[in-house]
């Protein structure tokens, strides 16, 4: 069989199975440029002649160019993925992917936003009409619930109720989140103007729309932060990013005393190892400040 020809049959059941648009679209591209070096390299068009040799030169080679190994890593998740359904559609006898290692990766700390620089992004719009305002709620949202960008993207009117807001996030898992007075007043005006903005147009249930009345998009979300980076002069180490943002929300969330495992279900998190990044990213100075809250001293007395 075709390599071609079993992407397009795994993506199509990728759909069925209802990933997400960009896990798709990162599917997609993973699968073909491998598919691609498989052609002009080896001359390997049929799935059934692909062996783990193939796929350790592949990613040899990308090491050897100097990518990172967090890039190679997302590589191998998809060809984990990619052949293990090809393994049970009985295209291939043996999932040449089993005896691939993971890339070891360096664990570099989490830099996000200061505090300062949070204050004046949020500033960053006015109250003069339907976008600014939709923007502005839009930062106040990531930051204070931590929701991943296609997540807000993909975020209904139900999902907001009094004190909470519900997000589905990866894998379809429901997670809640608190709603501060802060982020309510703001959704309170914001709903004002939207319902304002669109009274004469039928529009989709997702909490914030475009210009159009149309969905958000992931681009659309990543240019708002971008702007609002611009106008509080972020500095130019950090990477201006919804993602930077979730950051801002988990390393807060520990600052403030929260603990690990808490933090690890407010952001959807699979796996506790990850929300621990963010806590090694302390600085010293931050752990000993926040120690003091949880002095036995100071709780017993």
């Amino acid at each position: 069989m075709l390599i071609t020809d079993l992407i397009t049959e795994y993506l199509f059941d990728c759909q069925i199975r209802r990933f997400t648009e960009k896990t798709i679209k990162s599917y997609r591209n993973n699968l073909c440029y491998f598919a691609n070096y498989l052609n002009t390299t080896h001359n390997v068009t049929d799935i059934e002649k692909v062996d783990t040799f193939h796929l350790k030169s592949f990613l040899k080679e990308l090491s050897d160019n100097g990518r990172k190994e967090s890039y190679i890593n997302s590589l191998i998740k998809t060809f984990r993925a990619f052949f293990k359904y090809a393994l049970e559609e009985e295209y291939i006898k043996t999932n040449p992917c089993l005896k691939v290692r993971w890339a070891k990766e360096t664990e570099s700390l989490i830099e996000t936003f200061t505090d300062a620089e949070v204050k004046r992004m949020l500033s960053a719009f006015n109250d003069t009409d339907y976008m600014q305002v939709r923007n502005k709620a839009i930062m106040y949202m990531l930051f204070d619930t931590g929701i991943r960008n296609y997540e807000l993207c993909c975020l209904p009117l139900s999902a907001i109720k009094e004190n909470i807001i519900t997000i589905m996030g990866k894998g379809k898992k429901e997670r809640q989140v608190a709603k501060s007075p802060h982020l309510e007043k703001m959704l309170i005006k914001y709903m004002r103007y939207r319902n304002s903005y669109f009274v004469y147009k039928n529009i989709p249930d997702n909490l914030f729309l475009s210009r159009t009345g149309k969905p958000l998009t992931d681009e659309a979300v990543q240019r708002i932060v971008r702007i609002a980076a611009t106008t509080a002069n972020v500095r130019d180490n950090i990477r201006s990013s919804p993602h930077t943002c979730r950051h801002y929300f988990a390393q807060c969330q520990l600052r403030n005393g929260i603990d690990v495992y808490s933090l690890s279900r407010l952001m959807g998190h699979t796996n506790i190892k990850i929300t621990q990044r963010y806590l090694s990213s302390l600085n010293d100075s931050d752990i000993v400040e926040k120690s003091v809250k949880t002095s036995p001293l100071m709780r017993i007395m």
